[in-house]
Parts: structure tokens; sequence; C-alpha cells
């Protein structure tokens, strides 16, 4: 289907993505972008990501059929509370956040009372850079588009989001809320915050001179996402902590366990564990679709 308008809330590495594939795959005849700072508006209109881009917010949301946030999850609920008086009646609302129950019972609400349709997303997509400057056209293609309805969800608004995020070639799945956010507290804000309390341990000041120059590419690949925004994973685990929360005692227990084979030091069982991780890995990866690469 073809929009007359899509707004995009936050032109950055996401919303920058999914303006150019909007424009790619000729899905709206008008794109625009909001901003909050003037210096980015000539950014995105330069790299074709919208058509135009403005730091006012109701103007930008003005007559938009399909608005979508992707700002940090903690700017969602005021940018919402600001952008209602020019929402306009029958629009669909939908986001990119990482956390989905809190922003779903937030949203859903303000926006039904306005007159519009909310409908909470999640495209698994992304990487460690943030901005306009890291935005790539097929950023979607081949990812896992989570969409998480309620039984107040509109159907019609429901079935326009989902063809949407298989029109910038997503695959969409259709979760819960609250069981979204239990799954990617352990495949996606774990590993988070793994990989972070490694780079701050192994990094630390109070580490040998000489432990930096021996982190090779193992402990550059398993590191890489720490270098995502602290703001917008500040948001993701206050928002998601109880269920974060749930995933690090259960990785803790597993550590644990590492720890007692290797004080017994069978060395069949040390062999049976990484065997296990590497066949568990291999599987998943053979069964498992890939984003595109630019």
């Amino acid at each position: 289907m073809r929009w007359n308008k899509i707004t995009v809330i936050g032109v950055g590495l996401l919303g920058g993505s999914l303006g150019l594939a909007i424009k790619r795959h000729k899905l709206a005849r008008e794109v625009a972008g909001f901003v909050r700072r003037p210096a980015s508006l000539k950014d995105c209109e330069q790299a074709g990501a919208v058509d135009y881009a403005s730091t006012d917010l109701l103007a930008a949301v003005s007559n938009a059929d399909l608005v979508v946030l992707c700002t940090p999850l903690a700017q969602m609920r005021p940018l919402m509370k600001q952008m209602l008086p020019a929402l306009k009646r029958g629009a669909l609302v939908t986001d990119v956040g990482s956390v989905k129950a809190s922003v779903v019972r937030e949203l859903e609400t303000m926006v039904s009372k306005a007159g519009g349709h909310f409908v909470g997303s999640h495209p698994m997509a992304g990487a460690e850079n943030t901005g306009m400057a890291w935005a790539r056209t097929n950023l979607y293609e081949g990812a896992a588009c989570v969409v998480t309805p309620t039984r107040r969800t509109n159907k019609a608004a429901l079935r326009k989001v989902e063809q949407f995020w298989k029109s910038v070639g997503g695959r969409v799945l259709r979760l819960s809320p609250e069981k979204h956010d239990a799954l990617v507290s352990r495949s996606s804000h774990l590993p988070h915050v793994v990989a972070a309390t490694l780079a701050s341990c192994i990094l630390a000041p109070s580490q040998p001179k000489s432990q930096a120059a021996l982190c090779a590419n193992g402990f550059r690949d398993t590191t890489r996402i720490a270098s995502g925004s602290p703001e917008m994973w500040r948001d993701i685990a206050v928002a998601n902590r109880r269920q974060l929360r749930a995933a690090l005692d259960g990785f803790v227990r597993e550590l644990q366990q590492v720890q007692a084979i290797l004080r017994r030091a069978r060395t069949e069982e040390i062999t049976r564990f990484f065997e296990i991780a590497k066949q568990r890995r291999d599987r998943w990866c053979s069964r498992t679709a890939s984003p595109s690469p630019e």
C-alpha cells in the first residue's frame, strides 16, 4: 500500500534508515522528519531520508497517515503528548522501541483518545553506531519485526502496520508486549549488559597496561555493542529492569555452573560445555536470515 504522508520522529540510525527505505520502495507520497537540532535539518534532507525535516513537531506530524517514533524510549511519551493536537483522526502511530509493555501501556490510550490507532513495533535491527550518518537503506531487510497488539488493537490498523514492515523488508512476528519484553531481555538486553561489563572490567584503569594490547578480535567482537548509545541503553534497562534482572539471574547461574566445571577440571565436561554452545549457535545461524549487507 502507498501512504499519503509518513512522519518519522527522530531521524537517526533507525529513523534515517527507515526514511531511506520508505523512499526507495516508494511507500509514501511525502516523508517528513522531526529532529531536535536545527543542525540536523540539512543532513536529513541531503541524505535523502526525508522530503523535508523540521524542528516543529506539530508541523511534521500534521496530516500524517502514519507516524513512527524512532526516539529513545524516555522521549516517546512526552513527544506523543505534544503531538496529539496535530494528530490526524484515524492516523496510525507505531514505534521502534526495544521495550514494549510500558510503551504500549502509555501510548495506546493517549493515541486512542486523540482518534488514532497505536500499534507497538520493534524491528530487531540496529548497530552500535548512531546518527543519520550511519543510516542505510537496507537496514530492515531480513530483520525480524515484532508487532505487539493488545485486546484493544484495531485489526485494520494492525494489518497496515504489519504490511508496512514487510514493505521495508522485515519478517513480521506477533507477540504480546509482555512476551516480547521477556524474550528480548535475554536475546538483546542481556548481551548488551554482558558486553558493557566486559568492556568496563577488562579495560579498567586498574588493569595492567599490557592488558588492552592483548585484547584482539575476539574481545572486539564480543564487546562491539558496548559502544552503543548510553542514553538509549539506560532507557531500555530502566524500562525492562524486571525482565532484565531475571535474565541476569539466569546467566549468573549458568556462569556458576561453568565455575563448577572448571573446579572439577574434568576435560570431558569442559569439552562438552563448548560443544553444546557451538552446536546451538551453529544451528541458530543456519536457520536465521541475517540482514542484508550494505
